[in-house]
């Protein structure tokens, strides 16, 4: 538990021995809406209701009733609500111990109790091109991950990657047409993707091309003839280019899992549901119909009898849950799926299996001038953009630090272009759509991840030049944004369980941008590093703290600090 958890709990006691009874909780303590109110509030109206008096009059009989207590600077009645003021050398004491204590723990909790979550995201698709839309699922998917594994829970990250569907027979078939006879091995991957926009425009033009492309699909599905092999030989170049992003970012997966391993048993299932009639069939095609749930119609099998995504889907639900004892299955992907993953999760309670499944929808990215799509090729591809992001970090990286090395600045200028474009994929909720700007996601200035970094680079200078000494008198605290620095820095832990709960690491992206905002207002405000002992070693003391929370946050963000910018 927190020191700010157990302050809450402390109050909340005295409150309840007043009463007389277990009325008040820790969570009913709140933050007032501006800090000259208070540090913290309670609202009387459920005690006032319990103990049949006004809310008014209880706020105001609490202030003598509670008195003197070592937590309370001083207390005052507003209306109905009881407005506490801490004593700023405890809370002092109480934070920067904690987190001196904690160190990268803090903020971390056992909400989870070690239930193990799985949670699926990077389900990219061989044969296509990895563009800036898939940057969010698998930036969000991935703090997500890490923001559920600081809260206690044990937590799986695994990707999915569809390698067998139509898309790669419509890109074989514009391979096969179009490709160019000499292929440069690092622009393989991007090639594919340019293929099935390609693919996709024909096709769009000439029907006829579609019965060559459904003889292509069968090939690949019965694993044999030339397609199959050439299916083989470009899907590898997919998986490697996967393998390349995820090193790039910085992303872990326990197990990938590929449609083309579990397709097979998916047709044996969806085979055992239609003799069971939880499948039927529907002018030559199979479907599950769900009309009596308000679901609708899922089709599972075309009539030509090739898979549709549903059969890979089953069977890979069910592979999870032989192979783990899963307290919940967490799916991510964007928002147009949520009917089709309500019907899947549906259609597997109907064949038997009552494990915990969530779906964690997210919007789209698109463009200032409008929505992206892959099938007719208006896509930012991530290899494009991450060059572009590289780029302008190392000519901006460089200036700044004329005398280090290329190899130094490549590895800061690759480490800020990564930030900069996780944190605009996640500093929004998953229920917004971006629109998705290069000049602005490179910013190092307002609600970026360069301001966040910059932040870090500011404390190390600063921590490095005047380095902590002496024993820290809490006494010397007499500035009014220390005081707004320790109570935003003993809010981080309920920021990172809100975070948990709802699925959003965007509320941690707002909390540190502000505390960063709030620092650097101290900073220009008060002399750190020149100030006299005591003086010195507190506010030296108290930066060291910021850092240490503006880096455990961005570790959860998937965004890595750097020592210098």
């Amino acid at each position: 538990m927190s020191w700010l958890d157990e302050t809450k709990v402390k109050l909340a006691d005295k409150v309840n021995q007043i009463a007389g009874d277990k009325i008040v909780s820790a969570n009913d303590f709140v933050f007032p809406p501006t800090p000259d109110m208070g540090d913290l509030s309670l609202a009387c109206f459920a005690l006032a209701t319990a103990m049949k008096k006004s809310p008014m009059i209880l706020a105001q009989e609490l202030v003598s009733q509670i008195g003197t207590y070592e937590l309370i600077a001083g207390m005052k009645a507003s209306g109905a609500y009881l407005n506490f003021t801490l004593n700023k050398n405890t809370l002092a004491a109480g934070i920067l111990k904690e987190i001196e204590t904690e160190k990268e723990k803090y903020g971390c909790s056992k909400l989870g109790h070690g239930g193990q979550v799985m949670i699926e995201f990077s389900n990219a698709n061989t044969h296509k091109e990895y563009h800036v839309g898939h940057l969010r699922n698998i930036a969000y998917g991935d703090s997500v991950a890490k923001i559920l594994a600081a809260n206690g829970y044990n937590v799986l990250p695994v990707s999915y990657i569809n390698d067998f569907g139509i898309h790669a027979a419509k890109t074989l078939w514009a391979y096969k047409k179009f490709a160019p006879e000499t292929i440069d091995k690092d622009k393989r991957g991007y090639l594919l993707g340019q293929l099935y926009a390609r693919a996709s425009r024909e096709l769009a033009e000439h029907s006829e091309y579609k019965e060559e492309v459904g003889e292509i699909m069968q090939q690949i599905e019965g694993r044999r003839g030339e397609y199959y092999k050439l299916w083989q030989e470009t899907r590898q170049w997919s998986v490697e280019q996967f393998a390349k992003i995820y090193e790039q970012l910085g992303v872990k997966f326990v197990k990938v899992y590929y449609e083309s391993d579990v397709i097979a048993h998916g047709l044996d299932i969806v085979a055992d549901l239609a003799s069971k009639d939880v499948l039927v069939q529907s002018e030559g095609a199979l479907i599950a119909d769900l009309q009596a749930d308000k679901l609708g119609v899922l089709p599972i099998l075309r009539s030509d009898g090739t898979a549709l995504y549903p059969v890979a889907d089953l069977a890979l639900a069910i592979k999870k849950f032989e192979e783990y004892d899963l307290a919940l299955s967490l799916y991510v992907v964007d928002g147009r799926q949520s009917l089709y993953f309500k019907q899947l999760f549906r259609l597997l309670e109907l064949a038997g299996y009552r494990q915990k499944t969530a779906h964690l929808p997210y919007e789209f990215v698109k463009l200032p001038d409008g929505m992206m799509s892959s099938r007719s090729g208006r896509i930012i591809a991530y290899e494009d953009l991450n060059k572009e992001a590289v780029d302008k970090a190392f000519r901006e990286t460089k200036l700044r630090h004329q005398d280090w090395s290329a190899e130094e600045v490549e590895a800061t200028a690759q480490i800020l272009a990564t930030g900069a474009l996780k944190f605009e994929m996640i500093k929004v909720g998953a229920d917004k759509t971006i629109t998705f700007d290069m000049d602005s996601a490179l910013q190092f200035e307002g609600f970026t991840a360069g301001y966040l970094q910059y932040a870090v680079a500011r404390i190390n200078s600063l921590l490095e030049k005047f380095s902590p000494a002496g024993e820290i008198d809490y006494a010397v605290l007499d500035q009014p944004l220390e005081k707004q620095l320790l109570l935003c820095l003993a809010q981080y832990p309920s920021c990172v369980a809100k975070a948990a709960t709802a699925y959003q690491p965007s509320e941690v992206a707002k909390y540190l941008f502000s505390l960063a905002q709030l620092f650097n207002d101290y900073y220009h405000q008060v002399n750190i590093g020149q100030a006299e002992y005591p003086v010195r070693a507190w506010r030296l003391a108290l930066a060291a703290a910021v850092r240490q929370v503006l880096s455990n946050g961005l570790e959860l963000l998937g965004i890595a600090t750097v020592k210098q910018m």
